[in-house]
């Protein structure tokens, strides 16, 4: 078995230990947290900002999309993982460190649910480096982490607030109510949020040729993520004038600029396909011509539904698989092309052409014949 095989292996087994782990003391956790219409209740609100937020995140992955099996595994993880792992060193902490409910909430909170979260991050980092192309890929991944542990913890937040078990009032509807506003309409991208520059860090630390730039990055991320994760708590600690104060004048404008800078970094994506995919056309990889149906999203949509019309399913297969091997060849060549290539890129780059060569004899693109079999 490679290298590149046996890490992932390695993460795949560690992953879902944890994960399994963590589910099972998470869903005991929930269940003594109150009665069962209560946590009904309290999963159902939780759950309905989790589709829209995926959907942002598969929407900002869609030139070259993750593994759909990864992207699950970090949801997994903020959602049992992380959150498990949080509560266990936030207990310690309070037992052993003395901590009072405002020093848990405004520092040690912040501190270890970051770090749980972006443990992820670093085992990606560390034994699927490959999977990880620049810092959009950091994004994309911190973001599934962040939207898992909110879920999870919006489930207890909201129980709780409807028990009067939070210490803010006699509980209720109108309890409920109001944390659900807070948490799940006004606020829902808090977690993703803090947990985005752990993503940037580690991105960053992908792309660069400097080995203090890599080791340094992933530490700024984490740095920035507790900072504005402790901004936010201690907020909440302000009442309601310091929390509309911080939320309008520093992490909604956080908010938008992540956002913006999302955004560009996919639009910037095309460019990049296209220069890497024109110097492997050079090199003899694929052909030049096929170029322009691959790095436009609405080409490749055009590229399959003329396959599937002129050629059947079996077309649209083989459209699939080429522009899937494609792209992943294209952003492995960037890679390549800037001087960080990842440590199995000569085994992947043959593995990505052998698709393509393998697909290119059954592929037309719009004005060409499907061959037949």
């Amino acid at each position: 078995m490679s290298s590149h095989g046996r890490d992932s292996v390695a993460f795949t087994l560690v992953v879902t230990l944890l994960a399994f782990l963590g589910a099972v003391a998470m869903v005991l956790v929930i269940l003594l947290s109150g009665a069962p219409k209560t946590l009904a209740a309290a999963t159902l609100l939780a759950f309905l900002p989790v589709g829209p937020l995926v959907g942002c995140f598969l929407w900002l992955d869609r030139y070259e999309p993750e593994p759909r099996r990864l992207l699950a595994a970090g949801l997994a993880w903020g959602a049992f993982v992380a959150t498990a792992a949080a509560l266990v060193l936030q207990g310690l902490g309070g037992f052993f460190g003395g901590f009072d409910d405002r020093d848990m909430l405004a520092g040690v909170a912040p501190l270890t649910e970051e770090a749980t979260k972006g443990l992820f991050l670093l085992l990606l980092l560390w034994w699927r480096r490959g999977e990880l192309d620049g810092v959009l890929d950091g994004l994309v991944y911190a973001g599934m982490v962040g939207i898992g542990f909110a879920f999870v913890e919006n489930i207890l937040y909201l129980a709780a607030a409807y028990d009067g078990t939070d210490g803010l009032g006699p509980g209720g509807t109108e309890a409920l109510t109001a944390t659900f506003v807070v948490r799940c309409l006004v606020s829902p991208f808090a977690h993703p949020l803090f947990t985005a520059f752990i993503g940037i860090g580690v991105g960053v630390a992908v792309a660069s040729r400097s080995k203090v730039v890599r080791v340094l990055a992933p530490v700024a991320g984490y740095v920035l993520a507790v900072l504005s994760h402790g901004l936010w708590n201690a907020s909440a600690l302000a009442g309601t004038g310091g929390f509309l104060a911080v939320y309008v004048t520093v992490m909604f404008p956080a908010f938008v600029a992540v956002v913006a800078f999302a955004v560009w970094l996919r639009r910037s994506e095309r460019r990049m396909l296209a220069r890497a995919l024109d110097d492997a056309a050079r090199r003899g990889l694929l052909p030049v011509s096929d170029i322009r149906w691959l790095i436009d999203l609405g080409a490749r949509r055009a590229g399959r539904r003329h396959a599937r019309q002129s050629g059947g399913e079996a077309a649209e297969r083989a459209m699939r698989d080429y522009q899937q091997a494609a792209v992943e060849l294209g952003f492995l060549h960037h890679r390549y092309l800037r001087g960080t290539p990842p440590p199995d890129y000569a085994a992947r780059g043959q593995l990505f052409v052998q698709r393509l060569q393998a697909a290119r004899p059954y592929v037309s693109f719009p004005g060409q014949v499907v061959p037949t079999r």
